[in-house]
């Protein structure tokens, strides 16, 4: 299914796929995103204030992970090279930013070092190059609807046959499962799971697994294939249908509430400390 040039409001009339649709038109949908999802069980005034009203700030290494996806997955022109020294000069900034509203990743030509390092260790990688090259398409955008909600995401590699769709993660920690888990609790990726894999559902009717690409952005970029067990799995799944409801429930009030502010809130030990102090203070603890 090939749903190119289509107006933004058709992409979810018609629902489907949209192949090699430029990243800029794709961030500006209106749609909920797994990252707006993400946003939203945080907090619906962060959600308005970063995607409503269009106030999400860069950060330099998502421009390290981009271009590194961009390098793994064949798309390369998202890439904008710059021979700059740094991006400290007022001519430098306005070039990167323009790169940015265009859609494009900006790096410097001195940076593009590890990303070809990262790229390489990924393709090098037995398992990984295999899932890589299967039959199937990048960057495969999507588009549906869930009780109301218009949705997007955007797969990095869905295969044409078989139930295993790719997602290429960068890592600063260690690519080891105890590791990615810490990371994954903390930035989403069991939402994302959830978010992708049932608008996939919705869309195709394909029920499908993910399994997470970790390569380590410190030499020798060792890479690690990682799929989260089903706990872990479902606790995304159930946060997802929770950030459609709160959109949901938001966009019909019109109220983006922050946090509580009739009450004080609690905050519990969390296990790693409660562990570490009964390590150290023993029967005292």
């Amino acid at each position: 299914m090939k749903r190119d040039g289509l107006p933004e409001a058709e992409y979810l009339a018609y629902g489907g796929i949209v192949y090699d649709l430029p990243n800029d038109e794709y961030h500006a949908h209106s749609s909920l995103s797994a990252t707006g999802a993400k946003t939203l069980l945080k907090s619906p005034a962060k959600y308005k204030y970063e995607v409503l009203d269009g106030h999400k700030e860069f950060k330099k290494s998502y421009d390290l992970g981009s271009a590194v996806h961009a390098k793994v997955l064949g798309v390369e022109d998202e890439v904008e090279v710059f021979q700059f020294d740094s991006w400290r000069t007022k001519e430098a900034r306005e070039a990167r930013d323009g790169a940015r509203e265009a859609g494009r990743v900006p790096m410097l030509a001195h940076e593009l070092g590890p990303v070809d390092a990262m790229a390489e260790a990924v393709l090098g990688h037995g398992l990984a190059r295999k899932l890589m090259e299967r039959p199937g398409r990048s960057e495969v955008s999507m588009f549906g609807e869930s009780n109301g909600v218009p949705l997007r995401c955007r797969f990095d590699r869905l295969p044409d046959e078989g139930n295993v769709a790719v997602d290429l993660k960068t890592t600063s920690d260690d690519a080891t499962p105890d590791s990615f888990a810490r990371n994954a609790a903390k930035y989403g990726y069991d939402i994302a799971r959830g978010h992708y894999l049932d608008l996939l559902e919705i869309v195709t009717g394909r029920r499908m697994e993910m399994v997470f690409i970790v390569v380590e952005t410190a030499a020798p970029h060792l890479v690690n294939l990682i799929q989260l067990d089903q706990q872990f799995a479902d606790m995304g799944y159930i946060k997802a249908l929770e950030a459609r409801d709160i959109y949901r429930r938001c966009m019909e009030s019109g109220e983006w509430p922050g946090y509580p502010d009739t009450k004080v809130a609690l905050a519990k030990a969390p296990y790693f400390a409660i562990a570490e102090y009964q390590e150290r203070f023993g029967e005292n603890a």
